[in-house]
């Protein structure tokens, strides 16, 4: 049986996000995988086309919406790969209780917020360009594992090259583990 890996979306959800796909197509063969949007685990009013309003919506009650429906669907054991604020969300599930393997994360800036960590294997991406990712002092207080790319901004997850380098992470990590 293939492990679990759960695909949370950003602010913007998935129905517009095409490049998820890119990452459905490099991981299937080797994962069971289910896609969340997180403005629908939010209950985010999506009428809106403008970021701060999506932003203003997740910080007043949609990423605790979002935790609390996560924590009732997911019970087993998984793997997670999480962008921008999917990130905030399965990471304060984790704090919560639910139950991860390995933690993927990428643009997830809300995190240099965090001073407790979820129990699992964390990986975080950023662009070395956005200008609201986690300082150095963040992460080695928390000790974690994180890669900042060069030149690269805040959608770096959207980008075909960066695609194809985080998916072959990711196999090769699940590989080292059976």
């Amino acid at each position: 049986m293939k492990p679990k890996l759960l695909l949370l979306s950003d602010l913007w959800g998935i129905e517009n996000a095409v490049w998820i796909q890119d990452y459905l197509q490099r991981l299937e063969s080797d994962f069971e995988i289910k896609v969340y949007d997180s403005c629908r685990l939010g209950e985010i009013n999506t009428s809106s086309t403008l970021e701060t309003k999506r932003h203003q919506q997740f910080i007043d009650k949609g990423i605790d919406n979002a935790v609390q429906k996560l924590l009732k669907l997911e019970k087993k054991k998984i793997n997670i790969l999480a962008f921008s604020i999917g990130g905030t969300i399965a990471w304060k599930a984790g704090l919560q209780g639910l139950d991860i393997d390995r933690f993927y994360s990428v643009s997830s800036t809300r995190l240099r917020y965090e001073d407790e960590i979820p129990k699992a294997k964390i990986k975080l991406y950023f662009g070395g360009d956005d200008v609201y990712k986690p300082n150095v002092e963040w992460f080695k207080k928390n000790e974690i594992d994180n890669k900042i790319y060069k030149n690269k901004a805040h959608h770096l997850y959207s980008e075909i090259d960066f695609i194809t380098h985080l998916c072959t992470e990711i196999i090769d990590d699940e590989k080292r583990c059976v």
